[in-house]
């Protein structure tokens, strides 16, 4: 073979491998395409169906179905139908009387301020403390405002105790979420929650009413009676000391304890 043929023939055969190489690189690009797309379809699905089972789980036919059923007011509760949580002395002249959403975040910074200060002053008797609660915040989407206030229910009929620690619980930093985050409309999370309070703790009568749903209906009766109160107008957190509307938001514990005391009788 000629110097001449050798040279064509090898540069031939360079050109075969470019093009070989090239065609490689081109199915491989192809694969990794496809790989991608693939997994994005699965990541896309995936949450897709979570999507949907937290939508099931959300779906306003389940409160529909609760408001039909039998009410069941838990222990501990005063009032007509259980509605009004009482904290103190229930014969105690002097009454305080808060009006709160779960989910509210404007509650949970009046909680975490003063609220010790306040649950301290019906311990040592200055006053009873009557709970009302709302589920408005739901309107916005979501059920945890209703599922944590059955929640709340079923702690209260384990005792006046276990609420007074639950409620607080929930309304802590560590623990109350964001007001668009639906986090309360979960039982699971609302039990995994209670194992922080000793006397919820493996508590099968509290987790087994919030499995089952049990103070749903009381859970809608409450907010019944908390929209066709004068107080719906006005927003939560709402605090009456004897009758009279006090201002709590943005006070510090001392202030608010100063305000109260102010509205007390003798």
């Amino acid at each position: 073979m000629s110097s001449r043929n050798s040279k064509t023939a090898k540069a031939a055969a360079r050109e075969r491998l470019r093009e070989q190489r090239e065609k490689e690189a081109k199915r491989a690009k192809i694969r990794r395409q496809v790989t991608v797309a693939v997994g994005v379809v699965v990541v896309l699905g995936a949450a897709a169906g979570i999507a949907v089972a937290v939508n099931q789980a959300n779906k306003p036919g389940y409160w529909v179905n609760a408001a039909k059923q039998k009410l069941v007011a838990p222990a501990n509760t005063s009032g007509k139908n259980g509605t009004i949580i009482v904290v103190g002395d229930k014969t105690n002249k002097n009454v305080v009387h808060e009006y709160e959403d779960l989910r509210c975040p404007v509650c949970a910074a009046y909680e975490q301020t003063a609220g010790d200060a306040v649950l301290q002053g019906a311990k040592d008797g200055k006053y009873q403390i009557n709970y009302s609660f709302a589920a408005f915040i739901d309107n916005n989407g979501g059920t945890g405002s209703k599922k944590a206030l059955s929640a709340i229910g079923a702690a209260v009929n384990v005792s006046t105790e276990a609420f007074e620690e639950y409620h607080k619980l929930l309304y802590s930093k560590a623990v109350h979420p964001d007001e668009t985050n639906d986090a309360f409309s979960s039982s699971d999370k609302l039990i995994s929650l209670a194992q922080q309070v000793p006397a919820l703790k493996g508590n099968t009568k509290f987790s087994d009413a919030v499995k089952k749903g049990t103070f749903d209906k009381w859970a809608l009766t409450v907010r019944d009676a908390y929209n066709n109160d004068p107080a719906s107008s006005k927003g939560t957190p709402y605090v009456l000391v004897n009758g009279k509307q006090v201002q709590v938001i943005g006070q510090t514990a001392d202030q608010v304890a100063a305000t109260f005391a102010a509205q007390l009788k003798k």
